[in-house]
């Protein structure tokens, strides 16, 4: 097995790119040198310095803490190449040009210490062109790496190998992107523009052609191709305005220069639409230039017309009887769509048909199997299903049949018939390309398993393909009850797991009474519990719906109680006898994030937003989250030289009055609701795994809950002072005078109500505050306001 460690990485390149990688590099704690040119003017290292300030300033942010900006150590190719010597991965990202990079690794490779990887990061050049510039000693140790933008929160990284490529590299640069940098790997062949920018590109190509067919306009393309698609929701003109308009002139020029009508039969599809041509003419390269194929005007969104080369008024949406063709099942999907009459059905078959043909023609020459293309295309493109998925769920011998007629017809972009194992052999036996023995590798005619490396025992429940009839964590390992909200089970007879099944994890009296189960059952026979659950949700708090008719028919008592339940409900997870772990992925908000903070240890995805967002539903945090902070400032406060407890609490009471939510792990972090002694984890599906091992670490150390403890509060004078602040708010009309009294309320409870400066509570005490302060507010008109705008719009309301 390799021992391979990346202990520190060098960037070569402070571009757009560049900048990004090294940020995330920062994010999940691996040292970093940033290079570029030396700068010809000023300080040597001021081309990095100013990419490394502006990584401060962009949106969505690179950085999980701006303030790791200080980590990325600056660097230049004149004064300081012997670093690379110190360097175990060397990842190139300058820009796209053959030329340079080839000058470039000529410099770089005397200094490229004996053992380091050197990765060039390219969307599309050839990256055995780029090897034929290093020393034969160097070119074993050499491949391609494509990093999706924005690198911190795109899953997909594309390793391309050469013909001289040692095997073992690309497997311990698989283990480093998957593990450390939390990425789904796919290994494309070195062909143009890979496996997701090939597919993903000639895709929206295809699309601007048929859009052009049928006339439809951008705003009701996007609303036909985002989320109705099961695409990502921006759609297919508002992604290229994200990604940029000259990127994907680059990557379409890629395609035009290196392949032609005989690599490539969809070529003459190829051509730059004379839109995006229209639209790089004027400058206008999408979100990075506030115009695109669509521009922002005070609160209006405007689209580009062709027609007149002016922006025109956006905002027109598809016609609703697609939306509801489209949630269909597969195959009744498709053939409405195929036999409808009006553009925009004809136009979403035509993109689907286009898709399945362009993928099933090229599969053999640009990837291993069909699983690639499918993740690549989910991972990067947004896509909920691959090409594949959705043609094998839709019936895989029905499908060939209408896309080979519409080829036969002369309706298809190419007359490139289908692939002759697309009608006989394994696939139409199996019915489709992804099996369980693996998934259809038409290079080696045969099914291929998925690639197994050590690294990826760490994920118990890995993303898979549809047909591939993979361990599903909603039914695996024992059941040991599933009362429908929450399912309670073990997969090694040591740790009992946890699983909140409510509509987007909510929690329910019901919820909390099966987590109280789940201690008791962890306390006699289980060495641990882990709250976990395998999709993108940890917990969106209390479950107002289930709240509101208890509150009706029993009155204000009701709430109380269910409250003072759920309260227990942290208290007994918090001073359970074996430790329990919350596994935290995606939003762990309200309740969630009390539910997390209550636990004996957090494990957190690196992209989990965790806060109590109570106030935006004119509520307080009810659960104890208040306590929490109180809690913590006083615990804080006991272990600095200072007496004063104000500055300690300032911070969650900020948080807690603005619903403040962590954008991401490490921010969570510095706003308390992750420790320093909790473990943040890259790759969202090795979070069970860790969870688990952490849940026996800490039993077989000899696991021991918490003594409970009475702690200092700060009192009505803190409560004071805070509550003065508050008044210049509302009186400068920051906040309204609802926000002042929901403020008022939390500054009472997290400073221990009318007591002294200094006065011992207990949990319990203020836990009972916190209860008093939520139904007083329940019933309060402006918040049943607020209460009744969010669960029928999904939106705050401001009151």
């Amino acid at each position: 097995m390799s021992r391979f460690q990346v202990k520190k990485v060098a960037v070569l390149g402070a571009g757009v790119m560049g900048a990004q990688i090294a940020a995330h590099l920062v994010n999940v704690r691996v040292p970093v040198v940033l290079f570029d040119l030396a700068a010809k003017d000023g300080p040597k290292n001021g081309i990095v310095t100013r990419a490394i300030d502006n990584l401060k300033k962009q949106k969505p942010a690179p950085l999980g803490d701006v303030a790791d900006a200080v980590l990325i150590e600056p660097a230049n190719y004149e004064d300081d190449l012997a670093k690379l010597g110190e360097c175990d991965l060397i990842i190139e990202a300058i820009a796209e040009r053959m030329d340079w990079k080839l000058d470039l690794y000529k410099k770089i490779a005397p200094h490229v210490a004996k053992h380091s990887i050197l990765a060039s990061n390219t969307s599309g050049l050839s990256i055995t062109k780029l090897s034929e510039a290093l020393p034969e000693a160097l070119k074993p140790r050499f491949c391609g790496i494509h990093f999706f933008n924005p690198p911190r929160y795109m899953f997909l990284v594309e390793l391309i190998n050469t013909p001289t490529t040692q095997p073992q590299v690309l497997d311990d640069l698989e283990a480093f992107v998957t593990s450390t940098l939390g990425k789904g790997v796919v290994r494309a062949h070195d062909t143009p523009n890979f496996i997701a920018n090939r597919v993903g590109i000639a895709g929206m190509l295809a699309t601007l052609k048929e859009v052009e067919k049928f006339d439809l306009t951008p705003d009701v393309v996007d609303d036909l191709t985002g989320k109705k698609l099961g695409r990502a929701s921006s759609g297919t003109f508002r992604t290229a305005d994200v990604v940029g308009l000259d990127t994907m002139a680059h990557v379409v020029k890629t395609l035009q220069d290196n392949l032609n009508a005989e690599t490539d039969p969809f070529y003459a599809n190829f051509a730059t639409p004379p839109v995006l041509a229209k639209l790089l003419e004027l400058g206008n390269l999408g979100q990075k230039t506030k115009a695109g194929f669509f521009k922002k005007v005070g609160r209006d969104i405007l689209r580009f017309d062709l027609a007149s080369g002016d922006y025109v008024p956006a905002g027109e949406k598809a016609d609703e009887v697609y939306g509801r063709m489209l949630r269909k099942p597969a195959g009744e999907r498709l053939k409405l769509l195929r036999e409808s009459e009006g553009p925009q059905g004809q136009f979403l078959w035509a993109i689907l048909r286009d898709g399945f043909h362009y993928a099933a023609v090229h599969l053999a020459e640009i990837a291993e199997s069909a699983r690639d293309i499918d993740f690549a295309m989910r991972w990067g493109f947004g896509m909920k299903q691959g090409p594949f998925e959705l043609w094998q769920e839709a019936g895989w011998a029905q499908v060939a049949k209408w896309v080979q007629e519409d080829i036969d017809a002369g309706k298809a972009l190419s007359t490139a018939p289908l692939p002759k194992w697309v009608f006989e052999g394994p696939v139409a036996e199996a019915g489709g390309v992804h099996t369980p023995e693996g998934s259809w590798s038409a290079s080696q005619n045969k099914f291929v398993a998925q690639r197994k490396l050590p690294v990826h025992d760490r994920q118990l429940f890995p993303e898979s393909v549809r047909g591939a009839n993979a361990a599903d964590a909603n039914t695996a390992g024992t059941t040991l009850s599933d009362e429908g909200d929450v399912r309670v089970w073990t997969l090694d007879g040591e740790v009992l797991i946890a699983s909140i099944q409510s509509k987007m994890h909510a929690i329910s009296p019901d919820v909390a009474e099966a987590l109280g189960a789940a201690v008791d059952l962890a306390e006699a026979e289980y060495k641990g519990l882990v709250i976990w659950s395998p999709d993108e949700v940890f917990s969106v708090g209390a479950d107002l719906q289930a709240m509101l008719p208890a509150f009706v028919v029993a009155g204000i008592g009701a709430v109380e109680g269910a409250e003072e339940e759920l309260q227990n409900t942290m208290l007994k997870i918090r001073y359970a006898s074996v430790p329990v772990i919350s596994a935290v992925r995606g939003m762990a908000l309200g309740g969630g994030c009390e539910l997390a903070v209550y636990s004996a240890k957090r494990v957190a995805a690196m992209e989990s937003y965790i806060g109590l967002v109570e106030v935006g539903v004119g509520l307080i945090p009810g659960a104890g989250g208040l306590t929490y902070i109180a809690r913590r400032a006083a615990e804080n406060a006991a272990a600095s030289t200072g007496t004063d407890l104000l500055p300690f609490l300032t911070e969650g009471f900020t948080a807690a009055a603005m619903a403040k939510v962590g954008t991401g792990a490490l921010d969570s972090k510095k706003l308390g609701y992750l420790l320093d002694s909790d473990v943040i984890v890259p790759n969202k599906d090795e979070l069970l795994y860790v969870a688990l091992q952490q849940a026996r670490a800490m039993a077989d150390a000899g696991y021991r809950a918490p003594l409970r403890r009475t702690f200092r509060v700060a009192g009505r004078s803190g409560a004071a002072t805070i509550k003065g602040q508050l008044v210049n708010m509302r009186d400068g009309g920051f906040i309204s005078a609802h926000d002042f009294h929901i403020a008022s309320l939390i500054a009472h409870v997290v400073t221990g109500g009318d007591v002294d400066a200094g006065s011992l509570v207990t949990e319990e005490y203020v836990m009972a505050l916190e209860r008093k302060a939520f139904c007083s507010l329940i019933v309060h008109p402006k918040t049943q306001e607020r209460i009744m705008g969010m669960l029928g719009t999904g939106k705050p309301v401001r009151n």
